[in-house]
């Protein structure tokens, strides 16, 4: 039996993309256009009993959050709030040397910590940006001083804020990033009781850590994690990046054993447990030509699989 809610991430679907290496991947992939195109992609998550949750972020069209909110209720589903594509739509570095920009990332990201409140909605996520490779420690101490300004905000509404941990080199090129930097920042923030790590699956061979490297010295500070493939051999391929092809993708690095592994160190850390309601969320997307409910029943078929082999 499944002991974790088991979230499918909505906004991927329309994430804003930027691979250096593939300047076409936005044209090869297709994003939704219109909000009966997003209302449909969410009925299909929400008709399948499989899920229990799913996450999702500022709404691509006006006028389309109360709707949303209101079909994930009705489907006695749980919901999370994802603030990433604040940062990536106006620019922001959330761990900016320039105290300005620094401040306004902040403030962009609690408007999303107010939105997740009006929803709602008790989770609200958000990641590192981008970096000066020579002042590491610099934007460590910047990012470390926004997320207590956003986990003390946060606090007034009972609020959890998750800092996702991304690639630092190939897509994201986030500060945050490889392990020691992670346990650096981690130094400076773990007295704060409403803040966690998200930790992610398909974010760890772009890192180049085995999977306990990147676990382990976290394992008491997870509050999310997330599964999921990616494709990092080819910077000429479709889904090389963050991009999230079906487990199984032969140009992929992850399918049922590596999944195995990293469901089997998460409970192990007690983080999957009988009876448990912590998050695990897929965050998979058709390739080009590929159908999205074949890519679904992969995800849920590996994850099937995987959970079978955990001891």
């Amino acid at each position: 039996m499944l002991t974790f809610f088991l979230f499918l991430e909505v906004n991927v679907a329309y994430k804003l993309k930027s691979v250096k290496a593939n300047n076409n991947v936005n044209k090869r992939f297709h994003f939704i256009k219109s909000k009966e195109e997003y209302i449909s992609k969410l009925k299909t998550i929400l008709y399948d009993d499989y899920f229990e949750g799913v996450e999702i972020s500022q709404m691509p069209f006006e006028g389309l959050m109360d709707e949303v909110v209101s079909l994930i209720k009705s489907a006695h589903m749980d919901y999370t709030y994802c603030g990433h594509s604040r940062l990536f739509k106006n620019k922001l570095n959330i761990n900016s040397l320039d105290e300005s920009e620094r401040l306004k990332a902040v403030e962009e990201l609690k408007k999303g910590i107010d939105e997740t409140h009006t929803i709602g909605a008790k989770e609200f996520q958000f990641l590192s940006r981008t970096y000066d490779k020579n002042k590491i420690a610099e934007h460590i101490a910047a990012l470390a001083k926004s997320t207590r300004d956003l986990c003390e905000y946060a606090k007034n509404f009972d609020i959890t804020v998750t800092l996702e941990i991304f690639d630092h080199t190939i897509d994201k090129c986030s500060l945050l990033g490889p392990i020691d930097r992670v346990t650096a920042f981690l130094e400076q923030v773990k007295d704060i009781d409403n803040f966690g790590f998200m930790c992610d699956l398909s974010h760890i061979p772009m890192i180049g850590e085995t999977i306990e490297e990147n676990l382990t010295p976290i394992r008491d500070y997870i509050k999310h994690a997330h599964i999921g493939n990616t494709s990092i051999k080819d910077k000429n391929n479709v889904a090389y990046g963050d991009m999230h092809p079906r487990f199984g993708y032969e140009k992929g690095e992850n399918d049922t054993a590596e999944l195995t592994i990293f469901l089997q160190h998460l409970k192990d850390f007690g983080y999957l447990k009988e009876g448990g309601n912590n998050f695990l969320g897929f965050e998979v997307r058709p390739l080009p030509g590929e159908d999205e409910r074949i890519v679904i029943a992969n995800a849920k078929r590996c994850l099937n699989k995987a959970w079978r082999l955990v001891h």
